[in-house]
C-alpha cells in the first residue's frame, strides 16, 4: 500500500465522487467513491463503530473505523463472493428478522416504506 505521506495525498483529500452512509445500531457503513491521481474510480468501504469507555461523566467515546479498498477489476469477484457467502447464510439461518422494533428517524422511513394491506370484512 501507498504511503500516503510519500505522495503528498492524505486519504480525506482523495476525491470523493459518491458517498453513501448505511446506519446500523451502533456502527456506520460509508461507501465512497473515490478518484485517484490518475482519475481512476475505486471503492473505499469504511465501518465505524462507536466505542463508550467508562460511566457517567467520566466516559469517553471513540470511534474504531476498519477500510476496505476496492478496485474495479476486482468487482465482479468480490460481488460473487459476496453474494455466495449470503446466500450460505440465508440458507444456513434464514432470512434476518429483527428481534425488537427498529428506534429513529431510518427506522421511522423505513416504516413509510412498507405497505401493509388489511382486507377485513364484517
Amino acid at each position: 500500500m501507498e504511503d500516503n505521506r510519500k505522495s503528498g495525498m492524505i486519504e480525506s483529500e482523495k476525491e470523493i465522487v459518491y458517498s453513501q452512509t448505511i446506519k446500523a445500531g451502533k456502527r456506520i457503513y460509508y461507501i465512497d467513491v473515490k478518484k485517484n491521481r490518475r482519475d481512476e474510480m475505486y471503492l473505499s468501504i469504511t465501518e465505524s463503530k462507536k466505542i463508550i469507555q467508562g460511566e457517567g461523566e467520566n466516559a469517553t467515546v471513540t470511534f474504531e473505523k476498519h477500510k476496505i479498498f476496492l478496485y474495479r477489476e476486482d468487482f465482479a469477484k468480490f460481488v460473487s463472493s459476496l453474494n455466495d457467502a449470503i446466500g450460505f447464510v440465508v440458507a444456513e439461518q434464514g432470512e434476518y428478522v429483527p428481534h425488537y422494533p427498529a428506534e429513529g428517524p431510518a427506522a421511522a422511513e423505513e416504516a413509510k416504506e412498507e405497505k401493509v394491506d388489511i382486507d377485513i370484512d364484517f
